[in-house]
């Protein structure tokens, strides 16, 4: 078996609990709250890991830079997340979110001058063509 499936395939069942258990919270919380707690409990969790796994982490301006931007921008991602599933549904939301790959492509293409295959560009047409059917 490759090595990247396990990783991969447990990325995938945790982002679709990331994605179902805010409509869960949100049953008891107010966005803002709920998002405040995943944010303590990110935390905590991650100082958990950084301490088991005796983590000593490299420094470089730039890489701090961006790593701090992933944060910051998941950080946003999430609050507006818990927000717009507290005002629709979590099945829609999730969806409309889960095109964020559209975002990472056209940047790729755009900054770092990755190339566009055909396939992936269909892809790309694809999933804007879904969004329409996804909130009609």
């Amino acid at each position: 078996m490759n090595e990247w499936l396990v990783p991969t395939f447990t990325t995938l069942i945790m982002y679709g609990l990331w994605g179902w258990f805010p409509k869960l919270a949100g049953n008891y919380l107010d966005p803002k709250s709920a998002w405040v707690w995943e944010a303590i409990a990110y935390a905590v969790f991650s100082a958990i890991i950084i301490i088991v796994l005796g983590i000593k982490p490299a420094f470089h301006p730039k890489g701090v830079l961006f790593a701090s931007l992933t944060g910051i921008s998941g950080a946003l991602g999430t609050l507006f997340f818990f927000i717009a599933i507290s005002k629709y549904k979590v099945s829609v939301v999730t969806t409309i979110t889960a095109l964020y790959p559209i975002i990472t492509l056209i940047l790729s293409f755009l900054v770092l001058r990755e190339v566009i295959t055909l396939k992936q560009g269909l892809g790309i047409l694809l999933a804007l063509v879904s969004l329409y059917f996804i909130t009609s």
